[in-house]
């Protein structure tokens, strides 16, 4: 299942916007910011997927009987370019567990590249309810090797996968490998280059957030 969430106008339809824009991209705080509210809607929406149960709370005039997540979800993002969005998503499920994993695209002298996971630090993943943070999904290679190594941890009853935008090409990949999986995104190009750039995009999240980074 794919949610785009810019198929009806919104606020959403701004961000994405100021995402693209070349001038905006110079001011690296607005950038993150709209990256962390995208998180925040996301987060917003994905509630209304999850279970809840039913809570008798005491106010200062009574009782009242008011509707509570059943469990917290575990909140998994792919560093560095997802934090921004992992911390829209945090700042909504703000007793949520947390994953973060550390996947990059390690370049070769052709100008190909393979998926380098080198770190992963989270909590067990039975059976919880799994949302993974990243910007760009583009060939959706470090996507699927992140959902690799989560269920080599244990089997999440949901996994819902947030980014900025997405390829058609690496949608189809990552549902193949997860057919299960929702994701949510802020809009959805067609075209992905030869070495793997969604077109039109953005350029690169994180160096857009964070500044430059060498070449590995």
């Amino acid at each position: 299942m794919v949610v785009n969430l810019s198929k009806e106008h919104s606020l959403v339809s701004n961000w994405i916007s100021e995402l693209r824009d070349v001038t905006r991209q110079e001011d690296r705080m607005r950038f993150r910011k709209n990256l962390e509210k995208l998180g925040e809607v996301s987060a917003y929406e994905i509630s209304k997927k999850l279970a809840w149960v039913e809570k008798e709370v005491t106010t200062p005039l009574g009782t009242s009987v008011c509707k509570v997540l059943e469990s917290q979800p575990v909140l998994a993002t792919i560093l560095r370019a997802g934090l921004p969005m992992h911390n829209g998503l945090l700042n909504y499920f703000d007793r949520a567990d947390n994953a973060f994993i550390s996947a990059y695209r390690k370049h070769h002298p052709d100008g190909s590249f393979e998926i380098s996971l080198e770190y992963i630090s989270c909590p067990d993943m039975q059976d919880r309810v799994v949302i993974i943070s990243d910007p760009m999904l583009a060939t959706g290679s470090s996507l699927v090797k992140t959902l690799q190594y989560i269920r080599e941890e244990g089997n999440p009853s949901q996994v819902h996968i947030v980014c900025a935008l997405a390829c058609t090409v690496g949608i189809e990949y990552v549902l193949r490998a997860e057919p299960k999986a929702t994701i949510w995104c802020g809009d959805v190009d067609e075209e992905l280059t030869a070495k793997g750039y969604i077109v039109p995009g953005l350029g690169d999240a994180g160096d857009l957030a964070f500044g430059n980074k060498l070449q590995m």
